[in-house]
């Protein structure tokens, strides 16, 4: 059933209009016998006809499967008649199922401006529709200047993505339909950047929610979600406050972030330069130390026919040989004149003992104590010391020159000791 026919001399009929739009009355056209009366749809023949509940519209005779108009549910040709009359009540001029003249749509409720140019549509879609049809139809909507609100009683996937409406069905006489979805505030109180803001969705009647419509006191927003829905100018400037709001404080997080940056790479920079500067310092020390150590020690260099420059490696190798941290004391007259050397555990922060003497005169080698290694560069100074000995000891021969090492013991005989081998990696036979 609908509300509009085409009567062959009046032309289009309105049921919903006390005048039917022709200036004609409802008594013209209700139980009128052999009136000829046609769907703008299909073109079918219609009868006028007065519901149970007191809606005048047009039916079918014979109701064709492929007529929309004559497949309309109930709630669809009720919410159609609310749409209209709520588009009228405001004061606009309201026309029920009107195709355009290309009849590429067809508008439940098509509205006009105050020029008789239609602008707003107002479509009561119940049936299935997915989102991509939905914007098809709204697109097509638009190519003619007019643009469309969409009214569903259910949740429906293409309210999403289209101006659309979701209403209540009002099941008894007296009851309003309640618009529950789709018009929508942006609550925000107090205006803080920590008080919670979100938009919600308000409860109105039908009535006033066409009339904002029309009346462009709110106009379809899309949320940044990609989401549709109706509302007032205010909230989207206050949403944009808020917004710009945000955008402030993380700009001046962002600055805050940078400048913690800034320093903290200021500081590591500095921290870098100091250590660098540290470092270099202290092998400035090191160097210093070195040169101090060789001229302290030079006199001794030249008694034991060392060079200088071989030091540091004979050094290493006694490191190496003992296991130990080691340090050099001076020459020892008690000892035969050889540098002594003090060890001690490499992890231990104090306590260097006397383990060994470099290069003592082998003529002072009588009585010489048990505990202690007598350190030689080469074979030379073996061969000396093995033809003195007078009592038993231990020698280790580390050459620099060649890198080799060697641990023996000597006889107090004067002959060539058993050698106790190269110093095993496992730190088993040790010099000092």
């Amino acid at each position: 059933m609908g509300y509009t026919a085409v009567h062959p001399s009046w032309g289009r009929l309105d049921a919903s209009l006390d005048d039917l739009g022709c200036g004609r009355a409802w008594t013209d056209v209700h139980r009128v016998k052999e009136l000829e009366l046609a769907c703008p749809e299909c073109r079918g023949r219609v009868f006028a006809r007065v519901s149970q509940r007191s809606a005048r519209h047009f039916y079918h005779q014979v109701r064709p499967k492929d007529c929309e108009l004559a497949n309309e549910s109930p709630e669809h040709h009720l919410l159609k008649l609310e749409l209209a009359m709520a588009a009228r009540a405001a004061g606009f001029r309201a026309d029920l199922e009107v195709s355009s003249e290309s009849r590429n749509w067809r508008a439940d409720v098509l509205v006009y401006d105050g020029d008789g140019r239609p602008f707003m549509a107002l479509e009561a879609q119940l049936s299935p529709m997915t989102p991509r049809d939905a914007r098809m139809r709204t697109d097509r909507y638009a190519q003619d200047g007019v643009a469309v609100c969409w009214v569903a009683l259910q949740d429906r996937p293409w309210e999403r993505v289209v101006p659309s409406l979701r209403v209540h069905f009002p099941h008894r006489r007296g009851e309003n339909w309640t618009v529950w979805h789709g018009m929508v505030r942006y609550a925000w109180a107090p205006r803080t950047l920590k008080a919670k803001a979100k938009w919600e969705h308000i409860t109105c009647s039908l009535g006033d929610a066409v009339k904002w419509i029309l009346e462009e006191r709110v106009h379809a927003h899309t949320n940044v979600s990609g989401t549709v829905w109706w509302t007032a100018p205010a909230y989207e400037h206050l949403a944009v406050a808020r917004a710009r709001l945000e955008a402030e404080a993380e700009a001046v997080e962002r600055a805050a972030d940078a400048e913690r940056r800034r320093r903290e790479a200021e500081e590591r920079a500095r921290a870098a330069v100091q250590r660098r500067q540290a470092a270099e310092e202290r092998a400035r020390a090191r160097k210093l130390a070195r040169q101090e150590e060789l001229q302290r020690l030079a006199g001794f260099f030249e008694y034991a026919g060392l060079d200088a420059s071989a030091w540091e490696s004979f050094t290493q190798m006694v490191r190496s040989a003992s296991g130990k941290a080691i340090t050099y004391g001076t020459r020892s007259p008690a000892h035969g004149n050889g540098l002594l050397v003090y060890s001690r555990e490499r992890w231990a922060g104090s306590g260097f003992k006397l383990a060994g003497v470099v290069c003592p005169d082998p003529m002072a080698l009588a009585r010489w104590p048990a505990d202690l290694t007598i350190l030689v560069p080469d074979r030379t100074w073996l061969s000396r010391i093995q033809a003195a000995a007078r009592s038993p000891l231990k020698v280790a021969v580390l050459n620099p020159v060649t890198g080799r090492s060697r641990f023996v013991r000597v006889g107090p005989d004067g002959a060539a000791g058993s050698p106790v081998g190269s110093v095993g990696s496992d730190g088993t036979s040790r010099a000092v």
